[in-house]
């Protein structure tokens, strides 16, 4: 299902209004409304984020456009990350798992400058955002990782 179309609406309006302004990277309001219409949305928010940062004009009106499309087209448009990236993806997911734990192990607390000596009972962790959310998926669909829910991931 298409964006909701009231949300659309307003972002054609903003959109316009930019256009129109003398230096559209000037128009600051409506940069910031249409961010905050952007965030209601199931637009990508790293992606979102740049563009409202570099005020790209063209890029806002991209995806807009994209947000009229029906979301399964919009995934079947996009192909699966490659083996490369799913193993970096990895790499960096063990890597974040590893310092996570180690920070939790090494508590030091104002008594004792001496780490103490539980082991870490941290599991999952929210994937760096490297990598997009559906190199995250990738790698739950092939086995690799377990979407434990509310954004966080863990080691099968």
């Amino acid at each position: 299902m298409p964006a909701d179309t009231d949300i659309l609406a307003r972002l054609d309006e903003l959109l316009a209004a930019i256009r129109a302004h003398d230096d559209p990277r000037r128009a600051t309001a409506q940069w910031k409304q249409a961010f905050n219409q952007l965030k209601k949305t199931d637009a990508e928010s790293n992606h979102v984020a740049n563009v409202i940062a570099m005020r790209g004009v063209d890029q806002l009106a991209q995806i807009i456009e994209s947000l009229r499309i029906d979301p399964v087209a919009r995934e079947d448009d996009v192909d699966a990350p490659d083996d490369a990236t799913c193993r970096a993806a990895m790499r960096s997911f063990r890597k974040r798992l590893k310092l996570t734990r180690l920070d939790d192990e090494s508590q030091i607390n104002s008594r004792n400058p001496l780490t103490n000596g539980r082991p870490s009972q941290i599991e999952m962790i929210v994937p760096p955002v490297d990598y997009p959310r559906r190199v995250w998926d990738e790698l739950a669909r092939r086995g690799e990782l377990r979407d434990a829910g509310g954004g966080f991931f863990r080691l099968p």
